[in-house]
């Protein structure tokens, strides 16, 4: 069988979504079609990140440059094992999200559009290796994401929206800025190329260029919702529906730290400065969310507060990059991916979990909750596996994800971002213990009028929620393959950062002599 040129490969992934997009946004009438159109684009991209995978296990995938153009005018797009990776958490995400929304009531006929919209912009995001056309797919996904606040959250849902939006166009427009002045310094926006123009300029200028990457690294912490730029996050993620919780919560965040994953690999690899600031914000977003999820009293808040502070937990890895130690670093890495890849999958089953409970007793509010251990046991069972992932209880998956870090910032003594960790893992299990004993464990208090459940929750409601806690525990009880290609990622992370650390004393050297 001859294998899928590699152009098409990387092309599939956005292509799939935009044409699910217009032809559901043409058959908005009619709901079933647009449901079955979007499951096989769903499918689609599932195969296409495994297609992309499985052709990495052999050789690296060329550069495609849309066009055909050659750099610098060609955009280009590249896959290596981190690109895969996440295209294929979108994709499963995607998946999960329309299977939890087959037989729902309606939200109306834009919501299947917007959802494409929002992957596609995802999608390109992970794929685009130019930074102006990184600052158009964060647009896009901005853009659909808005819309499916609008349309799942009502007048909640608009004021989250406005709320989300004006914190995030205030980090679309550093990223302009950055994008302008990076390319007033390096004359190109092309990362391959820009790696290598940086690091003549950073050593013969480095105040400009660690200037430009700490503006970047301003933009992506808003768009990845670290401290003190989290507040849009907990404002907004709690509004939607459950199925859209769970898609913000699988990959929103996830592109801004994805995009300081290639910032500080990639074109600004030579630059020193950013991974002690992110070390830092790492360590107060811990606390911070962590602290804020504790003190809510409803799931759905709780758990946004608690994506604060996992991000927080994925950030601690940068702070790993300016270790003398190769595998320090490579630790680092690891650990950072697949805490990526852990929160992508477990976050989003717990918001799901949320919305079987809102369904069965009509609230999130714990106050109003009570009884779910012996009326529902398998969404019982569903929540703990959730939660003790989440927290960090051997063997699920976020024991390995946490035990990694931990052992990454023992090694690199990072030690007050360590006791950070630490401290954050055992208030959010008590967060979790809160969950527990007021939605499952105690009675279930008498029912105000104003509160009553909204029906049995459809089949593919139950079918969306189990499934992705199956996965979880999978992950958890079966690692060894998740982290083999995560370990691949990171080399090629480590391999991109090193090549431009040894270029630019040669660069420096030669910089001194036409002085």
């Amino acid at each position: 069988m001859t294998p899928m040129p590699a152009h098409w490969l990387l092309l599939l992934p956005l292509l799939v979504p935009l044409l699910v997009a217009g032809l559901a946004l043409t058959a908005w009438r009619r709901r079933r079609l647009q449901q079955i159109l979007s499951l096989c684009g769903a499918a689609a991209l599932l195969i296409t990140a495994g297609l992309i995978l499985a052709a990495l296990q052999t050789s690296p995938l060329p550069v495609v440059r849309l066009g055909s153009w050659p750099a610098p005018v060609g955009i280009p797009l590249g896959a290596d094992h981190l690109t895969a990776l996440m295209l294929g958490l979108s994709a499963l995400m995607t998946a999960v999200t329309l299977v939890y929304l087959v037989g729902s009531p309606s939200q109306g006929p834009f919501l299947v559009p917007l959802m494409m919209v929002t992957v596609l912009g995802v999608n390109g995001a992970f794929l685009t290796r130019d930074l102006f056309n990184l600052y158009v797919w964060f647009e896009v996904l901005l853009a659909g994401s808005f819309g499916l606040l609008v349309v799942t959250g009502g007048k909640l849902g608009r004021e989250a929206a406005v709320k989300s939006l004006t914190l995030n166009l205030m980090g679309s427009l550093i990223f302009l800025l950055a994008v302008g002045v990076t390319y007033g310094l390096a004359g190109t926006l092309d990362m391959f190329e820009l790696q290598q123009r940086l690091a003549v300029l950073h050593a013969e200028r480095p105040a400009a260029v660690t200037g430009v990457a700490m503006l970047l690294l301003a933009a992506f912490a808003i768009k990845a919702a670290l401290f003190p730029f989290h507040f849009w996050l907990p404002a907004s993620y709690h509004v939607p529906s459950a199925g859209i919780c769970a898609l913000f919560a699988a990959l929103l965040t996830k592109v801004g730290i994805y995009s300081l994953l290639r910032l500080l690999t990639l074109p600004f690899g030579a630059v020193e400065g950013p991974e002690t600031v992110l070390g830092v914000l790492a360590g107060l977003t811990m606390l911070v969310g962590v602290f804020g999820a504790v003190t809510r009293f409803e799931i759905k808040a709780i758990l946004a507060w608690h994506s604060i502070s996992q991000i927080g937990y994925m950030a601690a890895g940068f702070a790993l990059l300016a270790a003398p130690s190769v595998e320090v670093r490579l630790a680092g890495l690891v650990a950072t991916v697949f805490f990526v890849l852990h929160h992508g999958l477990v976050k989003p089953a717990l918001f799901l979990v949320a919305g079987l409970v809102k369904q069965l007793q009509g609230s999130t509010d714990l106050g109003r909750l009570g009884g779910l251990h012996r009326s529902r046991p398998l969404l019982a069972v569903a929540f703990l596996l959730s939660a003790l992932s989440l927290v960090g209880i051997p063997p699920l998956s976020g024991f390995w994800a946490k035990l990694g870090l931990v052992q990454a910032l023992f090694q690199g003594g990072q030690g007050w971002l360590l006791a950070a960790a630490l401290g954050a893992s055992v208030v959010t299990l008590l967060s979790m213990v809160k969950i527990w004993s007021e939605a499952f464990w105690k009675p279930l208090p008498e029912r105000e009028e104003s509160v009553s459940p909204v029906g049995a929750p459809p089949v593919g409601r139950w079918v969306a929620t189990l499934g992705l806690v199956a996965v979880v525990t999978l992950l958890g009880l079966i690692p060894r393959p998740t982290l083999d290609l995560v370990e691949q990622a990171a080399v090629t992370l480590n391999a991109d950062r090193a090549r431009a650390g040894e270029t630019e004393p040669a660069l420096a050297a030669s910089a001194e002599e036409r002085r």
